[in-house]
């Protein structure tokens, strides 16, 4: 299982302690020293079944400061895949993946599927 996190994001820090206390193994890799690239994020994306919006960290202040709200409904998915893929701080985190499992921020009852396989 990877999870994809930011050290100093509170919610991915409860994440982690959520995985800790569930006992589950998996690899930790820092998002920001260590960015998805598009394709990644691709495979993700689709196997997630969630829309690409989902995948952005709408209240980031990188997010803001690029005033992706206004534009990223007008741009093409590809487009938008390659401008995740350019800066770690713009994907919302964390993200855990686990075979065909993608689950992309933290909701306890959601995670619970990781506790069933």
């Amino acid at each position: 299982m990877l999870f994809v996190y930011y050290p100093k994001c509170s919610t991915c820090m409860k994440a982690k302690k959520w995985l800790d206390e569930k006992g589950l193994e998996y690899e930790a890799r820092d998002i920001r020293a260590e960015n998805p690239a598009a394709e990644e994020l691709r495979t993700w994306y689709e196997k997630s079944g969630l829309p690409l919006k989902k995948f952005f960290n709408t209240s980031g202040n990188l997010y803001k400061e690029m005033k992706l709200k206004d534009s990223l409904s007008e741009m093409p998915e590809e487009e938008q895949l390659r401008l995740l893929g350019t800066d770690g701080m713009l994907v919302k985190r964390p993200i855990v993946v686990d075979g065909d499992t993608v689950l992309v921020g933290f909701r306890e009852k959601e995670w619970e599927i990781l506790t069933q396989k």
